[in-house]
């Protein structure tokens, strides 16, 4: 029998890291990446907004295993499509690669994207989708 192994007192900064990833995507060069909107954001600029929506640790791989998700806006339905498009290629790609010293060991799609109404910003077009991202801890 194998001793658990417990999660470590603090998970790496996923959200960060993803942002980073997309950062450097040529296809979302146009658009705002971040976690928070700016102050002024009414939903209809082009913008990802990156965002942690649960996930699990698995103790014997040292493995986090975060839901992240993307919601995508643009001036209209078109743009937000190919920007979230866009969005979950760059992160599919990002399996296998080296962040800082944070290894993404898969990318798995979860959800998406799909069409969503956002009741914040009654002029956004919205995408969301979710895709779970492997990330070695230790």
């Amino acid at each position: 029998m194998t001793t658990p192994v417990p999660p470590p007192s603090a998970f790496i900064e996923v959200e960060r890291l993803v942002v980073e990833i997309l950062e450097d995507d040529p296809g979302l060069a146009t658009a705002l990446v971040a976690v928070e909107p700016p102050a002024d954001f009414d939903g209809t600029a082009a913008a990802v907004l990156v965002n942690r929506r649960g996930g699990a640790w698995v103790g014997e791989l040292h493995v986090d295993e975060p839901l992240i998700e993307l919601e995508v806006y643009g001036p209209d339905k078109a743009t937000a499509h190919t920007l979230a498009n866009a969005g979950r290629r760059a992160l599919l790609a990002a399996a296998g690669r080296t962040v800082g010293t944070n290894v993404i060991t898969d990318v798995v799609e979860q959800d998406g994207p799909r069409w969503m109404p956002d009741y914040l910003y009654a002029a956004a077009n919205r995408y969301v989708c979710v895709l779970k991202v492997a990330v070695d801890v230790y």
